[in-house]
């Protein structure tokens, strides 16, 4: 839970260094073999197997199956009061369910989503979470850098590839609007390293907040701490003093049930665990890793745990959701409790499947320690800042406008930084500053998977690369920067876009935890369709201009 930090009307600051290029290639490690199998049937018995020579041993960074395949999906996004846990309230839906309806491909698909807005006085635009856009950086769905939003009344289609397989969801980078309830499922399917029967689907948690949400920001911008949400949902139902209802899942006697574990929560870190059933995690994120097996698993904001259950036990419950056995009649007691870990840290045994050495000659330039740097901005208003400055976008010229014109000198508060190297590896710090007590943080980054080199609570980076693991590091595209500590990634320059990396707590990027990247910009506008990028941004300007009002001291909905 994220509900610790101290403020006091101060702006919090986060350090990230001046990055650093290597020119050695990755060196590739073994995991089994790195070559394809041969080709074999992907069935119940044989996961690992995919069409043609791909397989689980494929490293889908370099290469994917091209299937000649289009799965397309119509978004409606409606207004409708909904009760998700028996409390009406005024949500934001995709195709009036909540959650919004799951999008299935399978890995060399082409996904193409059209989404209407039909909210009647509010923009949008619709991320999907951990997809890399490899080619298509004008699909990343992120309102102010990639694009401007869509108005009401308009359509967007959204079209890329599935280069990677796993699950992931989708919502909405339009300030803090997904927690109206603009959230929903992505499953790609493919390989997996462990054999399963069943593949449930996904399950979603999400703290639940009963007012508006965009009311309860305001409020944020101006608190010395975070919301309290009145409930967690799993699934999009819960109950509520003696409202609403558990979700229910049915599992079959004897098989194995692969689950996708997604938390698409505003505010809080969640544990999970199912009572009698351990879980074997095949997948974090979008990377498939060694399996491992525990009793209960901690998901941070943004990321994604895919576990097998093997139903080989009696009728079974957990104390904020029921899971069933396919048959059974026996009682299930909902009032007992169970203990779970506490704590917002990442999982430790993360062994990615398809092995990656990353360069060890880091530059001296990183062996600097890292200081905070606080600034009061105004009496009562809560920033987060890094390297000095808050980001604040403008969704009426977007970044990707200001290419296509040819800026090159970016205003301070865009938090531009330009990546212009190809295929180099860059390493970043990220020191939490700030006063006793602040929060720990989901860092996710769009465009790219990053390696985790490091990290380390309540301790400042003082530069010793020996502490780091650079052999077959932790691999995923959201990872927690621990509270006063700091966190250690590497990546490579190998997808030219204007890529957002982000605190994944919805108030805190709102308060300015964020910042861009501009990757290999010379070859970005090569690869989309300009006039459409500057068409959809004078609709945005017609619309925003009588009907938007900015909230000041909220990053993502700046319109001047």
């Amino acid at each position: 839970m994220y509900g610790t930090q101290v403020l006091k009307w101060l702006t919090t600051a986060i350090n990230i260094t001046t990055p650093a290029t290597i020119a050695t290639p990755p060196t590739s490690e073994t995991s089994g073999s790195v070559v394809a199998r041969a080709e074999c049937e992907n069935s119940p018995t044989s996961r690992q197997c995919w069409t043609g020579n791909f397989s689980i041993d494929t490293d889908f960074h370099h290469t994917w199956p091209d299937t000649g395949v289009t799965v397309s999906y119509d978004f409606r996004i409606q207004n409708r009061t909904m009760a998700p846990d028996g409390v009406p309230k005024w949500m934001a839906v995709m195709n009036g369910q909540f959650p919004g309806p799951t999008i299935y491909a399978d890995w060399g698909d082409t996904i193409s989503v059209s989404v209407t807005n039909e909210l009647e006085n509010n923009g949008t635009a619709i991320h999907w979470h951990g997809v890399r856009q490899f080619g298509s950086p004008d699909m990343d769905g992120t309102a102010g850098i990639s694009e401007c939003p869509i108005p009401s009344g308009q359509t967007r289609t959204y079209t890329f590839k599935a280069t990677q397989h796993g699950t992931s969801w989708y919502h909405p980078h339009y300030s803090v609007q997904y927690g109206n309830g603009l959230v929903g499922g992505i499953v790609i399917n493919g390989p997996a390293v462990s054999n399963y029967d069943i593949d449930m689907g996904v399950l979603t948690f999400m703290d639940w907040f009963h007012e508006p949400i965009f009311e309860v920001n305001a409020a944020t911008l101006h608190s010395s701490g975070p919301p309290t949400a009145q409930n967690l949902l799993i699934n999009g139902t819960m109950v509520y003093k003696t409202l609403g209802r558990y979700h229910e899942t049915t599992l079959t006697p004897g098989m194995r049930h692969r689950l996708r574990l997604i938390n698409t929560g505003f505010n809080n870190h969640v544990h999970v665990k199912l009572e009698d059933h351990p879980f074997e995690v095949i997948a974090v994120d979008f990377t498939a890793i060694e399996p491992y097996v525990t009793d209960s698993l901690s998901i941070g904001i943004g990321q994604r745990y895919d576990v097998i259950i093997e139903a080989n036990q009696t009728n079974n419950s957990t104390a904020r959701a029921i899971f069933h056995y396919d048959g059974s009649t026996t009682p299930v007691d909902i009032s007992t409790t169970t203990e779970l870990p506490t704590g917002c840290h990442d999982e430790a045994n993360v062994e990615p499947w398809v092995r990656t050495a990353v360069p060890q000659n880091v530059p001296e330039e990183l062996l600097l320690g890292f200081q905070s740097n606080d600034t009061t901005v105004g009496e009562t208003l809560v920033q987060w800042l890094i390297n000095g400055s808050r980001i604040a976008v403008n969704h009426s010229y977007p970044t990707m406008q200001g290419l296509i014109d040819g800026v090159s000198d970016w205003p301070k508060d865009n938090n531009v930084y330009k990546l212009g190297q190809a295929n180099k590896w860059w390493y970043w710090v990220i020191q939490a500053g700030g006063e006793t007590g602040p929060p720990d943080h989901p860092i996710h980054l769009h465009g790219h998977d990053f390696h985790v080199l490091g990290s380390a609570r309540n301790r400042t980076w003082d530069g010793d690369i020996s502490t780091l693991r650079f052999s077959n590091p932790p691999r995923r595209d959201t990872a927690m920067l621990p509270s006063l500590g700091y966190l250690v990634l590497a990546f490579e320059s190998n997808n030219p876009g204007i890529w957002l990396m982000h605190c994944h707590v919805p108030f805190h990027q709102s308060q300015g935890f964020a910042l861009q990247f501009l990757e290999r910009e010379d070859e970005i506008l090569q690869m989309i369709d300009t006039a459409a990028v500057e068409d959809r941004c004078v609709a945005w300007r017609e619309f925003a201009t009588a009907r938007i009002e900015h909230t000041p001291g909220d990053s993502g909905i700046r319109l001047h």
